[in-house]
């Protein structure tokens, strides 16, 4: 639970309280009882304020909470609001680490150059939220419990801004949660009919509408790159549609790739990481939780999430290099590596939602290329675009919301190595370099006039380590993201798909 309060610090309580302090001396409080708590911390010469310092006090005598956690911005000037997700992620975290019930978090009184006001109110709360999020909570022995009730401190002018912040912060990070928890599932909880089951009672909840398109009916669809995906796993396929707002308009379409476990198929993975592929459905998780926060947050606009939900095994039924499909439309693929499967779904899937919805704008989020791992890092999404305007924008929403992007190209000439002698197109290109590039241009090899654009996440959906407000496994990366542009941007008219 998240409150919003006036400023007080002054009554007796366990709740461990945050304070935020930067490097020079030019403290953010103006409270002269937190000014003379930061004088004596400094005093001790063993706290600075730099970036990511800590400093935990006991039983201050000059504010009524028994801890203090002192959390460093490092210099004011360029603090920015990831800054304060990252602080009070980690000050919530550290408050459930010393088994506290609750927490306050006190807001800077004074600006900070790259986040004040109601934008720093924004980033505490988002980074509250989602560092109070246990991925162990399932354990019979866990090593944390998540705060029963986070606080923000705020003046008096912000109570009522901050208020309404906080309700769509819990709209938004609810829903990232949402897909954390999707991801984190361990595959046999999640075959591709339970998995749709388990989305489609959240979606109802939330007020979507969903349909729900079993083997048979992708049969009638001739979706046949998805089904042969599906060939050689027991569990059957399922595509899933979720519908926000009304259709007065041509919506924004929403694609999520949803492998629940790829073990690679006949071009079987190998090694450790084969472990993690539980989290080949984070594109999939993505878009279900964004199409749910949206309708959370009552946003008035059209909104579509196609989600396609297979598993990629080993069988004697299993698709094999060699093989030629016939994809949505017509378009004939030859598989050159049934471990490049993720783009065969989304290509079905594609083909369908521009046909079916007509929508004007299209974009697709998938853990597609290892290749743009390799490229961009584990904490940086690529972003594939043949529309300038389309790309710059969800780079500037990976940029507010600390859902770090990088654009990259879509040469015309790459086209080449996804040529086939035998069919139209090869699901795998003749050259190993530029893996996420040659994977992206397959996937526009389906899409037509509709602006579009790729999202590869493999490096950002999962990670190894705790982070600042993320614990081990699955972030939910591309919730926040996506609807902060869907939130500001017009979705403009349609274009020609592809310019080179």
């Amino acid at each position: 639970m998240i409150t919003v309060e006036p400023a007080a610090f002054g009554r007796k309580t366990d709740d461990a309280l945050l304070l935020l302090c930067c490097e020079e001396e030019r403290e953010l409080y103006r409270d002269p009882r937190l000014l003379r708590l930061l004088g004596r911390a400094r005093a001790l010469g063993e706290f600075r304020g730099r970036r990511d310092e800590e400093l935990v006090l006991y039983d201050p005598p000059e504010v009524g909470p028994r801890r203090v956690i002192l959390r460093g911005l490092g210099r004011a000037e360029t603090a920015a609001p990831e800054s304060l997700r990252q602080a009070a992620g980690r000050a919530v975290r550290r408050a459930q680490q010393m088994k506290r019930r609750a927490a306050a978090i006190a807001a800077p009184e004074e600006a900070l150059a790259g986040a004040s006001g109601e934008a720093a109110l924004q980033a505490l709360l988002e980074g509250a939220v989602l560092g109070n999020h246990r991925v162990d909570r399932e354990r019979a022995e866990r090593e944390a419990e998540p705060l029963a009730r986070i606080r923000l401190l705020v003046p008096e002018a912000l109570a009522g801004p901050g208020r309404r912040i906080a309700r769509e912060v819990e709209a938004v990070c609810g829903a990232q949660l949402l897909a954390r928890d999707w991801v984190n599932l361990p595959a046999n909880e999640k075959p591709p009919a339970r998995l749709a089951a388990r989305i489609a009672r959240e979606a109802r909840r939330a007020g979507l509408a969903v349909a729900r398109y079993g083997e048979a009916e992708l049969r009638r669809l001739k979706m046949g790159a998805l089904l042969a995906v599906a060939r050689g796993s027991a569990a059957r396929p399922v595509l899933l549609v979720l519908r926000h707002g009304r259709p007065r308009r041509p919506p924004a379409v929403l694609v999520g790739k949803g492998v629940v476990f790829d073990a690679g198929g006949i071009n079987l993975k190998t090694g450790e990481s084969l472990a993690d592929m539980k989290a080949d459905m984070a594109g999939a998780a993505a878009v279900a939780a964004t199409l749910i926060g949206a309708a959370r947050l009552g946003l008035e606009r059209s909104l579509v999430g196609v989600i396609p939900l297979v598993e990629n095994m080993l069988s004697g039924s299993a698709m094999r290099p060699g093989d030629i499909v016939t994809g949505r439309g017509g378009k004939r693929i030859e598989i050159g590596n049934t471990d490049a499967e993720g783009r065969l779904i989304l290509a079905d899937a594609l083909a369908w939602a521009e046909e079916r919805f007509s929508p004007a704008v299209l974009v697709d989020v998938a853990t597609l290329t290892g290749a743009c791992v390799v490229a961009l890092g584990e904490r940086i999404a690529g972003v594939f675009s043949p529309q300038e305007d389309l790309g710059r924008a969800l780079l500037e929403a990976g940029r507010r919301t600390g859902e770090r992007c990088w654009p990259m190209p879509l040469p015309e000439d790459y086209r080449e190595f996804l040529k086939s002698h035998l069919a139209d197109i090869r699901n795998l290109p003749s050259t190993r370099a530029g893996g996420a590039i040659t994977a992206a241009l397959f996937l526009q090899a389906f899409v037509g006039r509709t602006p579009w654009a790729h999202l590869d996440i493999a490096g950002p959906a999962f990670q190894k380590q705790e982070s600042a407000f993320c614990g081990p496994g699955a972030t939910g990366f591309g919730v926040r993201l996506l609807l902060d542009w869907l939130r500001g941007e017009p979705l403009g008219p349609k274009g020609d798909g592809r310019d080179g």
